[in-house]
């Protein structure tokens, strides 16, 4: 059993406090990954930064890698697609927006982002000639950990542009995110292997001779790679290799590069979780990795955090006050007041649950700075929605 945060409580932690205005006011802060399990509104809290830094007078673009719709919906955009598109800042009533701000956001396009690449590193003829490539049509749509070499990619790409001063990366869920960290060297290693490079003695050697000399040279591996792939995909993996030979260096160094920015001091790592178990578990084995990789931490985003303006009233005496009224020997009916004690009952011991799971967390993570922001009342689906994310972070 994964005990990351579920060991016995002592005394709760008191974690440092998150400052997430000064982490975006900081001009040495170029980029910031945001990253955590799904279905813990890393989405919404990108968009929200994006939106207050860019309020705050940063040049902002963010990039999200995931296809649902919902950044684009929350920024009054119709789509978002692989080219940075501007955000209207709208001219809020209380005017509390610094000069020379801007956003822009963009959807990442694997396929399109390794398409660029071909066209930016072949000549015109050596470019068509990869991307009708039948392998490479599949390697660039859905090869293990392509999309995640790709927002390296971009990453990468937006970073040298010098356009924005501040990046703001949306990842895939948490397990996915650490993909985000793993793939480009995985894919750099499959690109540049030794496997790959003996693929290309065939247009050296011929068709039949190839395939006798890479029997003698890998043995049963060639007849597995015969029966399951057969002679036509090694045929199209053969001439992939060979127009993109000339490209396998720089797969390497770019990824080098950007993972090299991923662990600079202008880059924070921000961990989005909600005060349930599934989810602090999933950022603790975050935080834990990230230490491990050297990444720089800047702290945990705990989000969807409840609230009562009524906690003075704790859920015993509430329930016990609903009791009462429920047994009431007048018979007078209190339907209305019996609902609300028990449902403000309920909302009590929801608190609790959260405020015990997120002391565990702290806990066994006492350093990491922690930001909460409140759960809100409604979906955030518009700039006035996540303006009001922004605006309530605060300290545990």
């Amino acid at each position: 059993m994964d005990d990351r945060i579920s060991q016995p409580l002592g005394r709760p932690a008191t974690p440092p406090p998150l400052d997430v205005d000064r982490l975006i006011d900081d001009r040495r802060t170029r980029v910031i990954v945001c990253c955590g399990s799904g279905g813990v509104g890393k989405t919404t809290t990108a968009a929200a930064l994006g939106l207050r830094a860019a309020e705050r007078g940063r040049r902002v673009v963010v990039i999200t890698v995931d296809p649902a719709r919902r950044m684009a919906q929350s920024m009054g955009l119709t789509s978002l697609d692989n080219i940075p598109r501007p955000v209207p800042l709208p001219d809020w009533p209380d005017g509390d927006v610094q000069p020379g701000g801007s956003l822009h956001a963009m959807m990442l396009d694997m396929k399109r982002t390794f398409d660029e690449i071909v066209e930016a590193h072949a000549d015109p003829d050596r470019a068509a000639q990869i991307l009708a490539n039948p392998f490479y049509q599949s390697l660039s749509s859905g090869f293990s950990g392509t999309q995640e070499y790709m927002a390296m990619e971009k990453l990468g790409q937006l970073r040298r542009a010098d356009e924005w001063d501040l990046i703001v990366v949306d990842t895939p869920p948490s397990r996915s995110a650490l993909d985000f960290l793993d793939a480009p060297q995985r894919l750099g290693r499959f690109l540049d292997g030794r496997l790959i490079r003996m693929l290309v003695v065939p247009a050296k050697v011929g068709g039949r001779a190839y395939l006798r000399m890479l029997n003698a040279a890998t043995g049963v591996v060639t007849g597995v790679l015969t029966r399951v792939l057969g002679a036509q995909v090694l045929r199209d993996v053969q001439t992939f290799v060979s127009a993109l030979d000339t490209m396998f260096g720089g797969f390497r160094e770019r990824a080098e590069y950007t993972y090299r920015l991923l662990r600079a001091p202008g880059t924070a790592f921000l961990v989005i979780a909600a005060p349930e178990p599934d989810a602090l578990r999933e950022a603790s084995y975050f935080v834990e990795r990230l230490a491990q990789e050297g990444m720089p931490l800047a702290g945990l985003v705990l989000n969807k955090v409840h609230r009562s303006p009524a906690a003075r009233l704790s859920g015993a005496r509430s329930l016990a006050a609903a009791e009462t009224l429920q047994a009431d020997p007048s018979g007078s009916p209190h339907p209305l007041a019996i609902a609300a004690l028990r449902l403000h009952a309920e909302r009590m011991q929801q608190l609790a649950a959260e405020q015990r799971v997120s002391e565990r967390f702290t806990a066994a993570h006492p350093h990491v700075p922690v930001v909460v922001i409140p759960a809100q009342p409604d979906d955030v689906h518009d700039l006035m929605g996540l303006r009001a994310v922004g605006d309530s972070f605060r300290t545990l």
